[in-house]
C-alpha cells in the first residue's frame, strides 16, 4: 500500500529506509532491494553506539535519548552516498522518521514491512547471533507509529518467503515511477 503522500510526490528520490520492528526482515530485505537496483545497503544495527547495543543486549529497550543520535548518523551517511540507497533502520515513531529525512538533506522513502507479533516473534527466535532479545518484541509493537497518509512510505505485508516481500516492494517502487536497472 503507498501512503497519498507517496503517491503524489513529484520530485525524483534515491534513498530509502526498511523499516519496522526487530526481526521483520529490514536487513536481509533491505539488502536483496539494493542488490535488485543496483544501490548499496547500509545496516542501521552498524551505526548504534556500544552503548545501545549494550543496553539492548540486557533486555533494556532504548529511549528516544539514546536513538537521536543514532538517527542523525543514519540521515547524514544516506545523504552522503551516491545512488540508490537503501538502510535498515527501525525508524519506528514519525518524529524518528522526521528526523532521518531532515539529516539525509532530501527526500527519504520509507518501506514499512508489517507482520503480525506471532509471526515477527517466531522469525526473532529462529535467528541466531542478533544481540536484540525477543523478550524487547512487546516495546517495538508499543513504540511503533505506523506510517500515515502524509508520510513518504509503503506498508509491505512480510507473510510471504522473502524473495515474494522483494518482488512486491520492487513492484511498488516501480508504480511509483522510479526506473529499475533491467535484471
Amino acid at each position: 500500500m503507498l501512503t497519498a503522500a507517496l503517491q503524489h510526490h513529484s520530485k525524483p528520490w534515491r534513498l530509502f529506509v526498511v523499516m519496522g520492528v526487530a526481526g521483520c526482515g529490514k536487513s536481509s530485505i533491505g539488502e536483496a532491494l539494493a542488490k535488485a537496483t543496483q544501490g548499496s545497503f547500509m545496516d542501521g544495527d552498524h551505526f548504534h553506539p556500544k552503548a545501545n547495543i549494550e543496553k539492548m543486549s540486557n533486555g533494556q529497550p532504548l529511549t528516544d535519548e539514546d536513538r537521536w543520535p543514532w538517527l542523525t548518523i543514519i540521515g547524514k551517511e544516506m545523504g552522503a552516498r551516491s545512488g540508490m540507497v537503501f538502510a535498515g533502520c527501525s525508524a519506528l515513531k514519525k518524529a524518528y522518521r522526521e528526523k532521518i529525512t531532515q539529516t539525509a538533506g532530501e527526500p527519504v522513502t520509507f518501506i514499512f514491512l508489517d507482520g503480525s507479533k506471532e509471526l515477527i516473534g517466531e522469525r526473532m527466535a529462529a535467528r541466531e547471533g542478533h544481540f536484540m532479545p525477543t523478550k524487547l518484541l512487546d516495546s517495538q509493537f508499543a513504540t511503533l507509529e505506523r506510517p500515515d497518509e502524509t508520510e513518504l512510505a509503503m506498508t509491505v505485508d512480510i507473510k510471504g518467503k522473502r524473495e515474494e516481500v522483494v518482488h512486491n516492494i520492487l513492484a511498488l517502487i516501480k508504480k511509483i515511477g522510479i526506473e529499475l536497472p533491467a535484471a
